[in-house]
């Protein structure tokens, strides 16, 4: 009975040990390739964000030192110019009536970017929240510390296209970030980099 139960037991007992241990070998290997692909993804939002937020900043300083209060500088023809307004509205000027509550809404959207960098793996989706949350800052900073007052400020706008609404780099960054995440939508892809079909 003995030699019965080692020579059926023994072959098992291996390969149930093997098996295992592969099995968390696997879950190990997942585990260490997914911690620094999700760091990255997050880096690459933030340095996507600070990069837009740093060029919409610069850009406003130099529109309010040299373009203000200035004649508009054609860039090409009448189609395109550069004319410093300041802007109370939302994008594109609409909505001067809310200031306060654009930049609530501004805020708001800041916030939830920021949660939702904790689950975030997908490369496109990276950059197009880094989009959003750069020009979201931008124009923030401006309702809080331009004039007439914090969450009042009017934003300074200075891309003047013929026939269209005066705007600045952060709009443009909100703009392409949101279009991006349309797309990344209609193709079914989550932030969180799983693709799923309707």
């Amino acid at each position: 009975m003995a030699e019965a139960e080692r020579i059926i037991g023994t072959p098992d007992t291996p390969d149930a040990d093997r098996e295992e241990q592969e099995r968390a070998d696997t879950e190990g290997t997942a585990a260490e390739a997914g911690r620094p692909r999700g760091k990255r993804r997050i880096a690459v939002l933030f340095a996507v964000a600070a990069f837009a937020y740093a060029l919409d900043l610069i850009s406003k300083m130099i529109v309010v030192a040299e373009l203000e209060h200035q004649e508009p500088v054609e860039i090409v023809g009448d189609w395109l110019r550069f004319e410093a307004i300041r802007n109370a509205g939302a994008a594109f000027g609409f909505g001067e009536a809310f200031t306060v509550i654009f930049t609530v809404i501004a805020a708001s959207v800041i916030v939830v970017i920021i949660r939702l960098a904790r689950k975030l793996y997908s490369l496109p989706w990276a950059i197009a929240l880094g989009l959003l949350l750069g020009g979201a800052l931008g124009n923030l900073t401006d309702r809080i510390f331009r004039s007439p007052g914090v969450f009042e400020g009017a934003v300074v706008d200075f891309i003047a296209p013929k026939h269209f609404a005066v705007f600045n780099l952060a709009d443009s960054a909100i703009v392409c970030g949101g279009i991006l995440i349309v797309l990344l939508s209609f193709r079914g892809l989550d932030p969180d980099g799983t693709v799923h079909k309707d």
